[in-house]
């Protein structure tokens, strides 16, 4: 059982590659794998003698260092449950933060918070706010792992992570992942991409307390692969003085959202590349947030003298549900990207071939097959699965599929725990899945949106009550099928990804596609960074419109309703649509969620404020 568990996986890595390590430049830290599963011994210890529970979930309070790995597997290693907690975007919204720290501790009934390094003086700052949180630093706690109290024994089924997803809600929700989920999830990412080739270094900038962070992460720790780990700053201050240090250090796999590639070509112009080297750079994952064509297109213009292969772009889909990994491409396969009638497929459902970059023409990049032990289907709103073409939403099973969520709201109930196993699940809910990660991360990382448990039949005897997601009837919880909310269809083996359910506007009983208004808009001058989000609306008679909420540079009220004037008109002309309003607000504003979507409800309440 030794490598089925987390901490198990993390032993059998050390005693293979005791001499791999992990590499923090932000903290000047670089830690052998042999020094990390010792630490997260200790840690585990001092947690026993602490007083911690079997199945006590314990919040992780850390930046990008070591701190955070050896809180995460040494927690998990003392049967606690380890809850990564999101870090601060800024110091001006205190009493807001506090407030969303206080719901996801209270939905996790987390009592105890381990601490990393760096991070004392905003503890100091949360500690009258939060008095009920214990904050217990790493340090201390494995110092004080030397008492050596006996460590409980944990099994594949016990929960080692719950990941709180970012979500567009002020709820907390987190995802309840058990150690098979996490070791099945980060070996369907090796497999994916044949992670630990010779000479193969990762590397990642996105926050651990992400999933695309954590288990990327984990995934090249847990076989033996160097890893570099930046603070999500480091990347956001400086793309180009990070990918000048990525491609130094020879590294071979990173991760990004599609935001962070429009980032890098912002950033490093066609005459900065003579002493570049992209060559090693073999797989550079797009997820998290819509893969954009128009991205996918120029990175690979721009920075293919520089030795960036086509290939090495890497569009995939997953979520925190599914330990990160869902779809990958196959490998050594350039980008594909489907092009499709916009009308049909907002209004009909239908993927109907169209001319590339024609008018009326929206472009779908492939997101590749379901990766290794992961099952997929599209379906209908009565669970039936559909045909090539067809959009509908995408519902997963596989053994790296949460167990269930953690969420506030809902009624606890009771629930029996076999005798062989610790009573360390309480309640039993269900709540409707977090938003995915293909529809990762913004440029100011944003924070995670008696709790509330729903439970896979291999963690309890019990029979456990199943609500079904609202607006799906109960077969569609069936035979382990989880519905994700997102939307797409299937060509043959190629999954494409239309959009979100819930994100969906319906005006006058035609369905339009968000993704479809912000196309026309990110790329018009006077657009800040591309960054806009349309939403539904409704004007001031009361009339529903698709409202688009732009961030601008521009100053001058003139150039303002010029610029509001124009982008109406051209979505009015291109999608058919009378009932369009834009909106105007200052740069980097719009809210955004930890996995760089943007809150819709939050950039709609932002616009409604504006004079």
């Amino acid at each position: 059982m030794r490598g089925l568990t987390l901490p198990g996986a993390l032993d059998e890595a050390a005693a293979a590659h005791p001499d791999a390590a992990v590499t923090f430049p932000s903290s000047a830290e670089r830690v052998r794998l042999a020094d990390l599963a010792t630490a997260t011994i200790d840690l585990a210890h001092g947690l026993i003698a602490d007083g911690v529970g079997f199945g006590e979930r314990v919040g992780v309070y850390s930046r990008n260092n070591a701190d955070f790995l050896v809180a995460v597997i040494g927690a998990s290693r003392a049967g606690a449950v380890a809850c990564p907690m999101p870090m601060p975007t800024s110091a001006a919204d205190l009493a807001g933060y506090a407030s969303r720290l206080h719901a996801i501790t209270s939905a996790a009934s987390i009592r105890r918070v381990l601490v990393g390094a760096g991070v004392d003086g905003i503890v100091r700052r949360l500690g009258p706010i939060l008095p009920d949180l214990d904050f217990l630093g790493v340090t201390t706690l494995t110092k004080a792992g030397s008492a050596r109290a006996g460590l409980p024994t944990v099994t594949p089924a016990d929960v080692a992570i719950v990941q709180f997803t970012s979500g567009s809600t002020a709820v907390p929700k987190g995802v309840v992942l058990t150690h098979r989920n996490v070791v099945h999830g980060t070996a369907a990412i090796v497999d994916g991409i044949e992670l630990g080739r010779p000479g193969d270094h990762g590397a990642t900038w996105l926050p651990l307390y992400h999933d695309m962070g954590l288990f990327g992460t984990l995934a090249a720790v847990l076989i033996g692969t160097p890893m570099t780990v930046w603070s999500p700053s480091t990347f956001i201050k400086n793309p180009a003085g990070w990918l000048r240090a990525f491609a130094a250090m020879g590294c071979t796999v990173a991760p990004s959202p599609n935001f962070g590639y429009d980032a890098l070509l912002t950033a490093v112009g066609p005459d900065e590349l003579a002493d570049l080297d992209l060559r090693r750079w073999r797989i550079a994952f797009n997820g998290a947030e819509p893969v954009n064509p128009v991205t996918v297109d120029r990175f690979a213009a721009r920075f293919g003298p520089a030795g960036f292969a086509p290939e090495t772009m890497f569009p995939v889909y997953g979520m925190a549900e599914a330990t990160l990994a869902v779809t990958f491409p196959q490998l050594g396969r350039r980008p594909t990207t489907t092009w499709v009638d916009r009308e049909r497929l907002a209004r009909d459902g239908l993927a109907l071939p169209a001319g590339a970059g024609a008018p009326g023409a929206r472009g779908l990049v492939g997101l590749g097959r379901p990766v290794r032990g992961m099952r997929l289907r599209i379906v209908d709103e009565q669970g039936r699965e559909l045909p090539d073409g067809t959009v509908g939403e995408i519902e997963i099973a596989g053994d790296a599929v949460t167990a269930g969520y953690l969420t506030a709201g809902a009624d606890p109930r009771t629930l029996t725990a076999p005798a062989s196993a610790p009573a360390s699940l309480a309640a039993v809910a269900v709540a409707e899945p977090a938003p995915g990660l293909a529809p990762g991360l913004s440029p100011a990382p944003g924070l995670g949106s008696a709790s509330d448990l729903v439970v896979a039949s291999d963690l309890t005897s019990a029979t456990v009550p199943v609500q079904p997601t609202a607006g799906r009837p109960a077969a569609s919880t069936s035979d382990d099928w989880l519905a994700t909310g997102d939307l797409g269809f299937r060509v043959g083996d190629e999954l494409y990804i239309s959009g979100r359910r819930k994100e969906m506007i319906i005006i006058r009983g035609v369905n339009y596609y968000p993704e479809d208004a912000e196309a026309l808009v990110r790329d018009a001058p006077g657009i800040h960074r591309r960054r806009c989000v349309a939403v539904a609306d409704t004007d001031d008679a009361g009339v529903e419109t698709l409202t688009v909420i732009a961030e601008t540079t521009l100053e001058q009220a003139a150039d303002r309703i010029g610029l509001a004037t124009g982008l109406r008109t051209a979505i009015g002309a291109a999608l058919g649509l009378a009932e369009v309003s834009v909106r105007l607000v200052a740069p980097d504003v719009l809210p955004r969620t930890s996995s760089g979507k943007f809150r819709r409800v939050e950039a709609r309440d932002l616009a409604r404020s504006q004079p």
